[in-house]
């Protein structure tokens, strides 16, 4: 029997065991609360769930399938289209899996490795931004949701001036750089850091103490931090329930060992371990720290890697990507948790077997029917937007 199998027959005992005060619901695929084309198939007794069933595939867009019909930079576009809201983060950890297998990651300029993480930064801080915003206004605060909507788009400005697009760049490449950041991108970008931290601190009195925000949120889908190992919970769901595990430290990639940042978890302060309000506050402290990571990077570009004449972004930019036959797995921390690239490559072509993403949106949201059992209909929306998806993650 094949996992599918065996899961559609689960479905099928789950919808017959139904009791005559039991109900079966239909949330989506088009809800407000969805976060997209998701459906959820709720069996509830009165304004209690009972049980929890997500139904997937609504909006595949068949990333492995483009990926084995092209070569690695001409996937690089798609990529972005994975969690569209943090596309930087992306191609940042395909791309590294494609230097790796040609062994150039530790020949790439100092300059465009830090350009890349300060890229990434300000993209993990535009997509907190949406989920903290969206989050608001599924509980009902509506203003939060326009003050991060405001903030965000002045990092979408910025990032659009880098690489001509606002929310697919392709600015990332094997090798380097689309280009070098435009004259002035620093200061400016100096400009957003020094306005946007009393924003912060604003957005972060208006929910995280906010008493109706806290009763709606606090002991809310509390997730064990043993149940999120078990489902390969990843990223914020995982810091939340108190697990210090994230890969900018824990491997190190790019230029982030030489960084100094924290890494925030959930302490359970307004309820218990690892419930709604840990997820959010998670995010909001991630934001902070992202800050301080994007101060760093624009001190070393003024300072220690200014820009040149002789500065190349593409200087190692490869013509045709040539690799033995192998497999390699590449994982990067991205804002939603583990992004994760398994490669096959096949040698006398520059076009990969395969490619497997694997998305961290799918698995935390796989956590769903379990945080979801016993709750009332309008917490469980609460626990879906603390989760934090994204559908074209969900269905690659």
């Amino acid at each position: 029997m094949t996992p599918y199998t065996e899961g559609l027959d689960n479905y099928k005992k789950k919808i017959a065991a139904i009791t005559p005060q039991e109900m079966v619901i239909n949330m989506g695929p088009q809800h407000p609360s969805t976060h997209g084309v998701l459906r959820l198939e709720l069996i509830t007794d009165g304004e209690v769930v009972r049980e929890v069933i997500p139904h997937l595939g609504y909006l595949h867009r068949c990333f492995d399938k483009h990926a084995e019909s092209m070569n690695y930079g001409k996937t690089i576009p798609f990529t972005d289209r994975l969690d569209y809201l943090s596309s930087m983060n992306n191609s940042h950890a395909f791309v590294m899996g494609v230097e790796r297998m040609l062994k150039i990651e530790n020949k790439l300029p100092k300059r465009v490795e830090y350009i890349r993480v300060l890229v990434c930064e300000l993209n993990r801080i535009a997509s907190h931004l949406i989920a903290i915003g969206t989050y608001g206004i599924d509980i009902g605060a509506f203003t939060p949701f326009m003050w991060c909507f405001r903030d965000r788009e002045h990092i979408m400005n910025m990032l659009e001036w880098a690489s001509g697009s606002r929310m697919l760049y392709n600015y990332i490449w094997v090798g380097g750089l689309f280009y070098d950041l435009p004259v002035g991108f620093e200061s400016r970008c100096q400009e957003f850091v020094d306005y946007f931290k009393p924003k912060l601190v604003e957005l972060d009195d208006l929910l995280s103490n906010n008493q109706i925000f806290i009763s709606r949120t606090a002991n809310i889908g509390a997730l064990p931090a043993d149940v999120a190992i078990n489902y390969g919970c990843s990223g914020p769901m995982l810091r939340a329930s108190g697990i210090k595990w994230d890969l900018r430290r824990v491997d190190g990639y790019s230029v982030y060992p030489e960084l100094d940042f924290e890494i925030p978890i959930g302490k359970g302060e307004m309820g218990k371990l690892g419930d709604c309000w840990d997820r959010y506050k998670v995010r909001v402290d991630e934001v902070k720290e992202s800050i301080k990571i994007i101060e760093q990077c624009l001190q070393r570009l003024q300072l220690d890697f200014k820009r040149t004449p002789d500065f190349d972004p593409r200087g190692l930019v490869p013509k045709k990507v040539n690799l033995k036959a192998q497999e390699y797995y590449i994982r990067a921390e991205n804002p939603k948790g583990e992004l994760g690239f398994h490669f096959v490559t096949q040698e006398k072509t520059d076009v990969p077997r395969r490619v497997k993403a694997r998305g961290p949106s799918f698995n935390n949201l796989s956590v769903l029917s379990e945080l979801g059992k016993g709750q009332l209909i309008a917490d469980l929306i609460a626990i879906l937007g603390s989760i934090d998806i994204v559908l074209g993650e969900v269905d690659r």
